[in-house]
């Protein structure tokens, strides 16, 4: 599903370069589950941006579902984002004047679908992660774990075929971290690739594959008995 060969990633300040990612190189099979681990600063987000087309890296390449990267255009890149891709982010991404089944919508209508074809989708995703009771609900009148389910449930909303999961329980407590990685796993079963930035290394055992990045490099990628 994704080849990732020789990935180096620099961001410059003034005068200042630093190199985050030095010459990374591994591959997701579909339908994995791989979670990416790091102390902070060791690029595993940085990493994840990359191979998920939300940021360019300096050198190196990225194939994703056979197609390259480097040969796609701005525009390319944003269709394939919408129709191939979920983003699960630790900061939930909501829009707060917007409830929660327009907060999921609101891609599906993006990509041309239809209202009523993209509100179907968009309740089924919801019923799906246990809020169906909790479509008209802004934001700010869900408790963190629910607003990380809606932000999820926008993810999956239209069958993508890559989800990323940039430290999707790092803002939530226990009980609602242990529904997210349940439903994780349910997703992982049913097919899903996944690809979770986590630094929890208990959620990080749920995992098929464990990567482990420091200084912009891999470490060591751990095989689990899951």
């Amino acid at each position: 599903m994704i080849q990732v060969t020789n990935l180096i990633k620099t961001f410059k300040d003034g005068e200042t370069e630093t190199k985050v990612l030095k010459g990374i190189d591994f591959r997701v099979e579909n339908g994995q589950f791989i979670a990416i681990m790091g102390r902070s600063g060791a690029g595993k987000s940085t990493l994840l941006y990359q191979m998920s087309l939300l940021d360019e890296p300096t050198s190196g390449e990225i194939i994703i579902d056979s197609q390259h990267a480097h040969a796609m255009t701005g525009d390319q890149k944003t269709k394939f984002r919408l129709v191939n891709c979920g983003y699960v982010f630790q900061d939930y991404a909501l829009l707060p004047e917007l409830t929660a089944i327009e907060n999921v919508v609101l891609p599906l209508l993006m990509q041309k679908i239809d209202k009523k074809t993209a509100y179907a989708k968009a309740q089924e995703a919801l019923e799906k992660i246990k809020l169906g009771h909790r479509l008209k609900n802004i934001p700010s009148q869900l408790s963190g774990g629910e607003q990380q389910r809606v932000s999820i449930a926008r993810a999956i909303a239209n069958h993508p075929k890559i989800l990323f999961a940039d430290e999707p329980t790092a803002n939530l407590d226990n009980e609602s971290s242990k529904i997210v990685m349940e439903f994780f796993l349910q997703l992982h079963k049913e097919g899903q690739t996944i690809i979770m930035v986590t630094h929890e290394e208990q959620y990080a055992k749920l995992a098929q594959k464990i990567v482990k990045i420091d200084d912009g490099k891999i470490i060591s990628i751990t095989e689990n008995k899951v």
